[in-house]
């Protein structure tokens, strides 16, 4: 098995409010809402992606956001804490915006690099850390500028059921390469610049539970639809439950739960978010699949009104 994913496609995570989730995402951490759409599975949800200027494969977390639902727990069978990368020098930058906002942070060590580890309003453990590698963002919004914008996920923090399955998954057919190993933490990396470096916890913990402030799954890179067919292929002669390609409109997607618990996705790179908007105006428009345009006015009865807007971080 030569073939590697080359690292995050997207990260999926269950919150409350949408307007509360979009002034977090947007307007503190200053990322592009690229698409509002819905679940496709449950329609009377919203989806929600953020990401750089388009939305780049490794930049982009979505969200079901599920005002006053249950609060989940965080922990095995999930993804612990998502990671974001910004430039170098950026960090103190980031420090006074999460203080301006009144957003309490650690500052944590791990594999020699430096973490700002804070939490959003629903509860999903993030962190901030610098690295050089990746393209700056494009996109700036709200007092977030190109040279300071967060640029993507540098990575994950997996909290595994069976830490030494997922580890054997990472490493033997995703193809992640193991690079260091640090207290309860391995390490592995992808082949991309951004949303590249997993760190798997070898120690089990308390055991998740789904709800607000958890994430859903994780999403792996395909390069295409010839790609995912052949991980399909492989997966299932390795046993595991891998679903049939379901289209999202924006990439298609196969899902599999692994043997700690983590639900997987392996999602396309393309087609992207840009065949039904416009580069300049991605995310301002509700976007339906095709099934359900013929119900948009009662879905937009239904679906709480939000709007993405600039904050006043001088409170």
């Amino acid at each position: 098995m030569n073939r590697s994913t080359a690292g995050i496609h997207h990260i999926t995570a269950i919150v409350g409010h949408p307007q509360e989730n979009v002034d977090f995402y947007a307007g503190v951490l200053g990322l592009r809402m690229v698409k509002q759409t819905v679940n496709f599975d449950d329609p009377g949800t919203y989806h929600f992606y953020f990401g750089d200027e388009a939305g780049h494969p490794g930049t982009i977390i979505t969200f079901f956001p599920w005002a006053g639902a249950q609060r989940g727990v965080i922990g095995d069978g999930q993804v612990g804490v998502t990671t974001y990368v910004v430039p170098e020098q950026a960090l103190p930058f980031w420090k006074a915006r999460l203080e301006q906002f009144h957003i309490s942070y650690r500052e944590v060590e791990r594999f020699g690099e430096q973490y700002l580890a804070f939490d959003d309003p629903h509860g999903l453990h993030l962190e901030i850390v610098e690295r050089s590698a990746g393209a700056n963002s494009q996109w700036s919004f709200g007092g977030v500028t190109t040279e300071v914008a967060i640029k993507g996920f540098g990575g994950a923090t997996l909290f595994s059921s069976h830490p030494a399955q997922t580890a054997q998954l990472l490493e033997q057919v995703m193809g992640l390469e193991l690079i260091a190993q640090e207290g309860d933490y391995t390490r592995y990396r992808s082949t991309a610049d951004i949303g590249n470096i997993i760190d798997l916890k070898m120690t089990s913990g308390v055991r998740g539970e789904m709800g607000v402030g958890t994430v859903h799954h994780i999403a792996w890179r395909a390069v295409d639809d010839s790609d995912q067919v052949n991980w399909q292929n492989e997966l299932h002669d390795l046993g595991y439950g891998v679903t049939a390609v379901r289209d999202r409109n924006y990439f298609n997607a196969i899902y599999f739960r692994e043997h700690g618990e983590i639900l997987f996705e392996i999602a396309t790179d393309p087609p992207g978010f840009v065949h039904d908007e416009s580069p300049e105006t991605l995310g301002t428009e509700l976007k339906l699949p095709e099934q359900y345009e013929q119900h948009r006015a009662k879905l937009e009865q239904i679906l709480l009104p939000f709007e993405v807007r600039e904050l006043d971080h001088h409170e």
